[in-house]
């Protein structure tokens, strides 16, 4: 997990609190090293033959892009009407990101965001309030329908005559 404490002399610590005298240039180092290499996969995900050829490649991109846009489209439709619409989308863009790095970058990003929030969530401070905020909806909602079975019964509304 990236901590984002980068700084020189901090001192490593060992399960058995033992301290390490390695120095943090070394991770700084091995950060760097993995930042390559998300680097390095990022672009086309085209299988050797078809990117040796440049016609048959650019005939592949826009296979790619047709398809993940139909899937795309499909989700967009999906989200005001029954579906997992978001799901769709998100399909779209994994199709999008085999050959396209704005795609994989935009993927990336969203996945970051997606765990910050899970993260954010299941933090016990936020949990208790959610429940607290749910609850005192829940009640309000109770009394008004308590109150409107009250005066006017079981009624729909668009059946009262007399107000």
């Amino acid at each position: 997990m990236d901590t984002g404490s980068y700084g020189t002399g901090e001192v490593a610590v060992a399960a058995d609190g033992t301290k390490s005298d390695t120095n943090v240039a070394n991770s700084e180092a091995d950060v760097a090293e993995n930042e390559a290499e998300k680097d390095a996969r990022l672009g086309s995900r085209a299988p050797e033959f078809v990117k040796a050829r440049r016609m048959l490649h650019l005939s592949w991109q826009v296979a790619i892009f047709i398809v993940g846009l139909a899937v795309v489209v499909a989700g967009v439709i999906m989200l005001p009407l029954p579906g997992p619409g978001w799901l769709v989308i998100f399909g779209g863009m994994a199709i999008w990101a085999t050959e396209f790095v704005w795609a994989q970058l935009v993927l990336r990003w969203t996945k970051r965001k997606v765990t910050e929030a899970t993260e954010r969530a299941l933090d016990p401070k936020v949990r208790r309030r959610n429940i607290i905020l749910t609850t005192i909806g829940l009640v309000i909602v109770a009394v008004l329908v308590g109150v409107y079975v009250w005066k006017f019964g079981l009624e729909m509304p668009w059946n009262i005559k007399d107000q």
